[in-house]
């Protein structure tokens, strides 16, 4: 074909190539057409070669994704699945000269070089020399080009040989599988070969975690040894065949973290696991065929993947199209009570107590020294000797992540009473449970050796009954009783002794609160500052220097706090300055609390903490300075917003919603912003968002759902119904104040002053009546309205109305924003979000959703107990 088209090509210059006569040695002159008939001739001949040469690369880009027998591929080729989504071929890792054959994602589909399979792991290959070679009988043998012999270094090993005329092929799949199979199989998943029966540090959706119990294959992922090396490492993420079938992760031989069995719906002690409807795990167990899990994506534009890192942790990761980088969803690591047997047997696990570790019902320390000193590994120990009889009995424990079931018997038709007959009526048995939680729970889970890995989930937890001696029993029947008898004793006296010690009180609390005025900041030692908060302090003078002695040109701003200045530290580092004000409604116990939650946190969305300077009265804290200042600075100002495109601004929105996310789940504290709003977001000089302003924040226990105050402390417009009413406080407290803000960027408009023409409606019922209307794209800033991707905008004006919504249980938790922000999957349609307000409201007025008929307004709301900031 290259010749053909070289010879037209001399042809159409007016040149003919001429063959000498085979007899004579001579040139033949060139015999001229006339004019118009070599000019057509030229032009068919032109178009004819065209055609071919379309053919034969139309034809070879058909067969980039496989390999027939015989071919090769050397470094520097690859071949890419049929749909882009994977691409296989030689990859070296950064700071190394190794190379290694991998498949990666398609660069349309992530940006990054992410290696999720690995062949020749223990044997990389030291130069470009490498090549792949499918061979005729069916077999992919990588070898090493700068050895001896080519020496061969990793080859694959078909299940069945296939004769050469049968014919095989070597094809990478789109879902990342790279197989070999016979070419004249019907059958598409009749696989003579897979890479996802050999799975390394990556887990991806289809692929499967287990054992193929008739051929003894297990299939369990390794990390890399460090992100520079994919030799196999020290961590191990797979599924225990011992005792009841269960996942974990283990470092050699010891377990690190345990997610524990699967109870029908979910993981035992990872119930947010299987959370979302964005993924979902599948359970098969197949008596004497195989037994696995594996995760799946309904939406095939989510990409996502599981991954053991080099420490050990096993997180789930998705791709953020709207950041261009991959952000974590999911970790079995959450807390300090994911790690393996924290607290020892007999235990659980409570990440909002103190200590964390507290002895099950009739149990108490093995060693009471150690717990003393937080060492729990000893666990606890029966207070009373079993019976053996029908005289012990069980106690329940609500939301627990089931113990290890490496010793665990199962029975999957027996009920739960049988189950409880059964395990009373063995003397080995130390407690039990339903196997299966659908439909009201099925089937029986008993353990027979000491109970350990017990911990209280906030959400998806089980019924456990932990078998004691009947002695037990009639202690914590006679406990409830004298709580009962002792809670009306308390509150017959309180009321009694209440009017006598009223104008005792009142004459105390003032004279001890003269004082506390002068000692509350003398009462924070420096000790105590450097045990408790854990931050360096600067002296008073450090402060002064570097804000040139508060100077008003160095004042940034002033909230309800008190002013914030911009200093410089000898070393040349940039600092803000928020200095409390004496008036200023937040005081001592706002400011430790903002201490000690910062000293604590760390993400690149929450500005950093440097320290604090607390001179006499003087209260302060340091951080690190942020050159653009708070969102509202830029997105309510008519000049500074047109600085913000659609690009900017969803960079903004996706890293919020991250750090929200790191509060809400991934920290070592859960907790509740509680003043979320524009001004306490601040801007980096690269325009990346970090919430600030933590001294109304909340933590949680994991078991909380919410929380009750009679001292509502927050910003209007921000707030959201059931806390600005009722005093309630959650998650979703803070996912509202989110939606609105959300809101606000896009529009570049305030929720509270919010002002327009044709109604009287806040920003909430203006987006959620343009909503109604089709008319979404109305509610766009003007000054990006031309330059926007319209799709982006619309979905985050979607999530916005989720998170507004009234109703607390009808808002997503900040992990389904997160997914729903970096993906195209389908949403909810949205409710009537709350505070739907008219300034001046109609005697009646009526919802234009099906859903939900209620509405407020700004008169039917009593918010007396506020002290707005």
């Amino acid at each position: 074909m290259i010749d053909l088209a070289q010879q037209f090509h001399f042809s159409h210059l007016g040149v003919v190539r001429r063959t000498p006569d085979s007899r004579t040695g001579e040139t033949p002159t060139k015999k001229k057409l006339p004019p118009m008939t070599r000019s057509s001739f030229q032009v068919l001949f032109s178009l004819f070669c065209s055609i071919l040469l379309t053919f034969s690369s139309t034809a070879q880009q058909q067969q980039r994704d496989s390999l027939a027998p015989g071919q090769s591929l050397t470094d520097g080729q690859s071949i890419v699945s049929s749909g882009g989504s994977f691409q296989l071929g030689f990859f070296r890792p950064e700071n190394t000269s190794s190379r290694y054959l991998g498949i990666w994602y398609g660069v349309d589909r992530v940006s990054i070089q992410t290696i999720v399979w690995v062949a020749n792991r223990g044997s990389p290959i030291s130069d470009t020399r490498g090549f792949l070679n499918f061979t005729r009988e069916g077999i992919l043998v990588l070898s090493d080009g700068g050895r001896s012999n080519n020496l061969a270094v990793w080859s694959s090993n078909v299940t069945r040989r296939v004769p050469p005329a049968t014919g095989v092929v070597a094809q990478l799949l789109d879902s990342g599988n790279l197989v070999v199979r016979d070419a004249n199989d019907e059958n598409p998943d009749n696989f003579l070969w897979q890479s996802f029966d050999f799975l390394t540090n990556t887990l991806l959706p289809g692929m499967k975690l287990g054992r193929n119990l008739r051929s003894g294959l297990d299939r369990n992922l390794m990390s890399w040894r460090s992100v520079e090396d994919p030799g196999e490492g020290e961590f191990w993420v797979g599924v225990e065949m011992q005792g009841y079938p269960q996942v974990l992760v283990r470092r050699g031989s010891t377990i690190q973290a345990r997610i524990g069995s699967w109870n029908g719906l979910r993981f035992t002690g990872a119930p947010t696991l299987n959370s979302s409807p964005t993924f979902s795990f599948e359970y098969e167990y197949d008596e004497g065929e195989e037994i696995y899990f594996r995760f799946h994506v309904p939406n095939s534009t989510v990409v996502s993947r599981y991954v053991v890192s080099p420490t050990g942790l096993f997180q789930l990761w998705m791709w953020s199209r709207r950041s261009n980088d991959w952000i974590v969803i999911y970790s079995a690591q959450g807390d300090r009570c994911d790690n393996y047997g924290l607290c020892g047997t007999y235990s659980s696990c409570y990440t909002y107590m103190v200590p964390a570790c507290q002895c099950l019902t009739g149990f108490d320390p093995r060693n009471p020294s150690d717990w003393e000193q937080s060492d729990w590994e000893g666990g606890c120990v029966r207070r009373t000797a079993l019976a053996c009889n029908s005289s012990d009995g069980f106690i329940l424990h609500s939301n627990a992540k089931l113990p290890n079931t490496a010793t665990a018997f199962w029975n999957r038709t027996m009920g739960l009473e049988e189950c409880r007959r059964l395990c009373l009526g063995n003397c080995s048995c130390t407690g039990y449970s339903s196997l299966d939680i659908r439909n009201g729970g099925s089937g029986c889970l008993m353990w027979f050796d000491d109970l350990i890995d017990i911990r209280e989930l906030s959400d998806g937890g089980q019924d456990l009954y932990v078998r004691v001696a009947g002695s037990e029993i009639g202690v914590v029947q006679e406990q409830g009783s004298s709580k009962k008898r002792r809670k009306m004793i308390i509150v017959v006296a309180s009321v009694v002794s209440s009017v006598a010690l009223l104008a005792i009180l009142v004459i105390v609390f003032c004279a001890r609160e003269r004082k506390l005025k002068k000692k509350d900041m003398h009462t924070m030692s420096q000790k105590e500052h450097n045990e408790e908060m854990d931050l360096p302090t600067f002296s008073l003078s450090t402060i002064v220097k570097a804000t040139n002695d508060f100077a008003i040109d160095n004042k940034l701003g002033e909230g309800g706090f008190g002013p914030v200045y911009m200093g410089k530290l000898p070393e040349g580092q940039e600092i803000a300055v928020k200095r409390l004000s004496k008036s200023s409604g937040q005081g001592i116990s706002e400011f430790k609390n903002e201490v000690i939650l910062f000293s604590k946190l760390q993400h690149r969305n929450l500005v950093r903490l440097l320290g604090c300077c607390i001179p006499g009265d003087e209260k302060m804290l340091i951080y690190e300075y942020m050159s653009n200042k708070s969102l509202d600075f830029v997105i309510f100002d008519e000049k500074q917003r047109k600085l913000l495109n659609w690009q900017k601004r969803a960079i903004i929105i996706d890293g919020i919603a991250r750090g929200l996310l790191y509060l809400h789940q991934d920290s070592r504290l859960r907790i509740i912003h509680r003043d979320l709003k524009a001004s306490n977001i601040l801007l980096d000089s690269e325009m990346q968002p970090k919430i600030s302003d933590f001294g109304l924040a909340r933590t949680f226990g994991r078991d909380q759902t919410e929380c009750e105050t009679n001292k509502v402390v927050g910003t209007f417009g921000y707030m959201s119904p059931e806390y600005a009413v009722d005093g309630l406080f959650s998650v979703k407290s803070d996912v509202f104040s989110f939606g609105v803000l959300v809101l606000e960027i896009v529009s570049g408009r305030r929720n509270r002053g919010f002002a327009h023409t044709d109604h009287d409606l806040n920003l909430l019922g203006h987006s959620w009546t343009l909503w109604n209307e089709g008319a979404a794209l109305q509610l766009i800033d003007d000054s990006m309205k031309e330059s926007c991707n319209q799709s982006e905008v619309l979905r985050c004006i979607h999530v916005a109305l989720l998170c507004v919504q009234q109703k607390p249980d009808d808002r997503p938790n900040m992990s389904a924003v997160v997914l729903m922000l970096g993906s195209e999957n389908t949403l909810p349609q949205p409710k009537l979000p709350g505070f739907y307000l008219r300034r001046n409201p109609p005697e009646a007025e009526s919802s234009s959703s099906n859903n939900n008929n209620d509405s407020y307004s700004a008169n039917q709301v009593s918010l007396t107990v506020m002290e707005p900031r």
